[in-house]
């Protein structure tokens, strides 16, 4: 069986500007980035356009460490609607570093549901995640040099300062450290830290924003720290706000790829969803229904975590609306949730598959809360007997829902026909009607109990010293109205990684909170989640290499 990145080589890709064709966008307009990659000018959205088009979102149940092949079912999924005569392109995240050469691998898709050029598109693509980092990275520098100069000094207090520096890898050691140590002219000596590129507030505004103007001037609302006599500072108090614009003036276009079978693919920016808002940019899905009929999306790990921040932050601020949900479920995943161990994974048990299956039951039950009934997608696997796929079947028909396998990573888009045409019918019975889960305006713990109690299934919310502290800050600079992006991990629905299935009788636990005034929400911090992940004991770069004609092997 050939790997994914054998397949991806194997290959033959069609020049960017015969894709680009296929969407009407003239050689003009592309920005080429060599023969398979281009970038995109916003003014191709055209918000008539985006009006008639069909938005499908894909999420998953609860996963496991290695993921259920979201990317896999969405690439999959639109190359099968192409197959059944519907314009579609698929629209989403750019992997990040971490992952890459973490645990979880890439983010192309799999098998023969992937985008190309894999290698590029894992790795440094078109430099959209370096800018990020260099934007993010001058203010850092922007704050400590108006620490150390005192005749500009805006008087800001080293201890109250909340922004972090950024890199695009897994590395723990730098969750905490302290800078400006050595003489008087090496800085003021503070303790500070780096979040993963990925957690950074300028990779959620790059998401958010809607133009360069709009670009700015959520950078300049950045929220930094304090002054020694209590006022607030921004990044515009820093002047910070264009220059970091200059650094992002080509991240914000989004960038055109293709799938495996020559359809369009739109890939842009790549928050996670556990930290983040776990979403591609506004522009490049309001891109991709202005020159499709049907786009297809994702939103990361979870229904729980991805398509809940889909739909409160990124629907709430663009006006986009979903037509209807696919979540992903694999027979492995339910094993697990079912309490098998690693060795288990793919030993076939239609028991351990039930005992699991309250996972698939409160996801379901989450999406409806939305307005939506989901399509389930089978993301059939080797080892997957029939009977646990007819067990899966049978439960989700008796919650009115269809289920349909999958075979888009064997197949492409020939196996995923099924699902296509099953998301078709969800689509034009016109039965969906998404809306919010809560209101803004409410307050703060209001709308993180909703949140809990809702999707997550708690009893309650629990809140550390320094998170009612932080409640205060975040009363004090009036930024109560904006939504909620809960950072928790991805492994549970709970805050506790351990309780797996559909857990009951626990409480969330707050810890702290970020606020990111610029991206426009508040981040609670549950239980021991981080914002700069750590590599595993065997990290997935052991198995990377490249050859000297350049070949790459190793890479997933």
């Amino acid at each position: 069986m050939r790997s994914d990145i054998e397949i991806a080589q194997a290959a033959e890709l069609k020049p960017i500007k015969e894709i680009a064709a296929k969407l009407g966008i003239s050689e003009d307009d592309l920005e080429l980035y060599g023969k398979y990659k281009a970038k995109i000018p916003l003014n191709l959205i055209n918000e008539d356009k985006i009006k008639k088009s069909k938005l499908i979102l894909v999420t998953a149940m609860t996963p496991t460490p290695a993921g259920e092949g979201k990317t896999t079912v969405s690439i999959g999924l639109t190359e099968g609607l192409n197959k059944i005569g519907k314009k579609t392109t698929v629209v989403l995240r750019e992997p990040s570093l971490g992952p890459v050469f973490g645990i979880k691998g890439g983010a192309a898709g799999g098998g023969n549901s992937q985008v190309v050029p894999m290698e590029d598109i894992n790795l440094h693509f078109t430099g959209d995640f370096s800018a990020v980092e260099k934007a993010n990275n001058l203010l850092s520098a922007l704050i400590d040099n108006n620490l150390q100069n005192k005749q500009y000094s805006l008087n800001i207090d080293p201890r109250t300062i909340m922004w972090k520096r950024v890199m695009d890898l897994n590395d723990r050691s730098l969750r905490k450290i302290v800078i400006g140590l050595g003489g008087t002219g090496d800085g003021i000596p503070r303790e500070t830290g780096f979040n993963i590129t990925a957690a950074s507030e300028i990779m959620a505004i790059l998401c958010m924003s809607k133009s360069i103007n709009d670009l700015k001037e959520k950078l300049g609302n950045i929220f930094v720290g304090f002054t020694f006599d209590k006022k607030p500072i921004f990044a515009r108090d820093l002047k910070a706000q264009g220059p970091m614009a200059v650094l992002l003036k080509d991240a914000i276009k989004p960038n055109l790829v293709q799938t495996l079978e020559g359809n369009p693919a739109i890939i842009h920016a790549g928050p996670f969803a556990n930290i983040a808002q776990g979403t591609n940019t506004i522009v490049a899905t309001k891109m991709g229904l202005s020159l499709s009929e049907y786009v297809v999306t994702e939103a990361g790990f979870g229904a729980d975590l991805g398509t809940e921040k889909f739909i409160n932050i990124k629907c709430g601020y663009s006006g986009l609306d979903l037509n209807t949900v696919v979540l992903v479920v694999t027979v492995r995943a339910l094993r697990y949730h079912g309490g098998a161990k690693k060795e288990e994974f793919s030993t076939p048990s239609v028991e351990k598959v039930i005992q699991g299956i309250g996972n698939i039951e409160k996801h379901i039950e989450n999406i409806k809360k939305f307005g939506i009934s989901p399509v389930v997608a089978i993301n059939v696997r080797a080892g997957d007997s029939e009977e646990e796929i007819s067990t899966i079947k049978k439960f989700c028909a008796n919650l009115n829902v269809n289920a349909v396998e999958f075979n888009g990573w064997a197949l492409g888009g020939e196996g995923a026909k099924d699902l296509a045409r099953e998301v078709v019918n969800s689509i034009e019975s016109n039965q969906n009607k998404m809306k919010p889960l809560y209101d803004w305006n409410l307050p703060v713990k209001t709308k993180i109990e909703t949140i809990a109690k809702e999707i997550y299934g708690a009893d309650g919310v629990e809140y550390a010293p320094k998170a009612e502290s932080d409640l205060k800050l975040i009363q004090k600079l009036e930024l109560e109205h904006l939504p909620i992006c809960m950072a928790k991990t991805q492994k549970s629905l709970s805050d506790n990684e351990k309780l797996i299935g559909r857990p009951t009788n626990f409480t969330v636990s707050i810890r702290e909170f970020e606020i990111a005034a610029g991206a426009g929400f508040i981040i609670p911090i549950l239980g021991a989640m981080m914002r700069m992940p750590g590599l595993p004991a065997i990290p997935a770069s052991e198995g990377m290499d490249i050859d000297d004609n350049g070949v790459i092997s190793g890479l997933s």
